[in-house]
C-alpha cells in the first residue's frame, strides 16, 4: 500500500540531506514547465543534470546557475531511457510532470545512489507539500526507486518597468531589484537590465529598462501586481513611468521580435500599446505613458540571456 510522508517527516526518517527547494512553475496553456531545485553543492548537481538529460522523459534541458538547477519540462508523461548509468541509459530521471487541481504532481525514478535523490533528498526541500511513495520502497545499493512529489502549482510572471528615473537621480534597475528582493509574494526568480535604442531622441543616459520575475501561487499574482505598483510608484522619479504585467513561460515570436527590433528601431507608445495587446501584455501607467515602449520590450527580451543586455551590434 503505498504511503506519504511530509518533508519534516523525510529529515526525521533519513537525516538532513542536500535539497534546500523544489519549486514548480507550469505554462498549462503551452503545455510547459519549469523545475526550479536548489541544492547545497555542485557535485551531485552536475551528475543529475547528465543523467537526467540522458535519461530523457519529460525533461527537455537543463542548466546550473550556481547552486541551482533549472530544469525546462513538457506537462504530460514520457518514457524514460532508465537504468545503470551508461551511455545510453540515466541513473535518474522525472517521469511525468501533471497538473491536479492547485498541485503538481511529478513522478521521478533513480538507482542506487541516485534512489537517494529522489526519495530522501527532493522530498525534504523547501517548496514539498509531500511524497508519496511505493510499499516496497528501499534506497541505495542497486535498488530502483519511484516517488511521486507534490508541490504547489505556481505560474511564472515578469514585471517590467521603464522611466522611473531622470537625468538627475534615480536607476530603473535599482528600483526592479529592490522590488523584487522585497516583495513578500511567491519566489523572486531573475532580474533583467534591458538595453534599448541608444539613439532614442527622449532617453536616460544608458536607455535600459528592466524586469523581474516571479514564481507565485495563481491565487497571489493579484496582490504581487499590486504590491509592484505601489513600490514601483513610491521609487519612482519621473512623470513618465509604465510597467508591464506578463504571466507564462513562453513570450511569442512576435513580441520577442518587436522586443529585439527595440534596440535599433524608433518605436512610437501607439505600435508599443498595439504589440502589447496582441501578445497578452498588460500596460499598467504608473505616473505617465512615455516608458511603454522599453516596458514592453523589457518582457519580449527577457529570456534572450546576455542578448537583452546589448544592442544587434554587440553580437554580429
Amino acid at each position: 500500500m503505498p504511503y506519504s510522508l511530509k518533508p519534516e517527516e523525510v529529515r526525521e526518517k533519513y537525516g538532513p540531506m542536500f535539497s534546500k527547494g523544489l519549486y514548480t512553475i507550469v505554462d498549462e496553456e503551452n503545455g510547459l514547465a519549469k523545475i526550479i531545485e536548489v541544492c547545497t553543492a555542485r557535485g551531485p548537481m552536475e551528475w543529475d543534470i547528465v543523467n537526467r538529460k540522458r535519461t530523457g522523459g519529460v525533461i527537455t534541458d537543463i542548466k546550473l546557475d550556481g547552486h541551482t538547477l533549472i530544469m525546462d519540462a513538457v506537462v504530460g508523461e514520457k518514457e524514460l531511457k532508465f537504468g545503470p548509468a551508461s551511455a545510453e541509459l540515466g541513473g535518474q530521471g522525472l517521469e511525468s510532470l501533471k497538473v491536479v487541481g492547485d498541485m503538481v504532481h511529478t513522478k521521478w525514478r533513480g538507482i542506487a545512489g541516485a534512489s537517494v535523490g529522489i526519495g530522501a533528498c527532493l522530498p525534504q526541500a523547501d517548496g514539498v507539500i509531500e511524497t508519496i511513495y511505493p510499499d516496497d520502497f528501499k534506497i541505495g545499493g542497486a535498488y530502483r526507486a519511484c516517488t511521486e512529489i507534490i508541490t504547489p502549482k505556481m505560474i511564472r510572471v515578469i514585471i517590467g518597468v521603464d522611466d522611473t528615473d531622470t537625468p538627475q537621480q534615480g536607476a530603473s534597475w535599482v528600483a526592479s531589484l529592490k522590488m523584487g528582493m522585497s516583495c513578500p509574494y511567491g519566489r523572486f526568480l531573475e532580474h533583467k537590465i534591458v538595453q534599448l535604442n541608444p539613439k532614442a531622441p527622449n532617453k536616460t543616459t544608458n536607455c535600459c529598462s528592466t524586469a523581474v520575475s516571479f514564481a507565485v501561487k495563481p491565487s497571489e499574482l493579484d496582490k504581487l501586481v499590486d504590491y509592484c505598483k505601489e513600490f514601483i510608484r513610491k521609487e519612482s522619479y519621473s512623470d513618465d513611468t509604465v510597467m508591464t504585467v506578463f504571466t507564462g513561460l513562453k513570450q511569442s515570436d512576435a513580441l520577442v521580435e518587436w522586443s529585439w527590433n527595440a534596440k535599433s528601431v524608433l518605436y512610437t507608445p501607439e505600435e508599443a500599446i498595439k504589440v502589447a495587446e496582441e501578445n497578452d501584455v498588460e500596460i499598467i501607467y504608473i505616473t505617465g505613458k512615455k516608458g511603454v515602449i522599453g516596458a514592453v520590450a523589457a518582457i519580449g527580451c527577457f529570456d534572450l540571456g546576455v542578448r537583452s543586455a546589448g544592442v544587434p551590434e554587440d553580437f554580429e
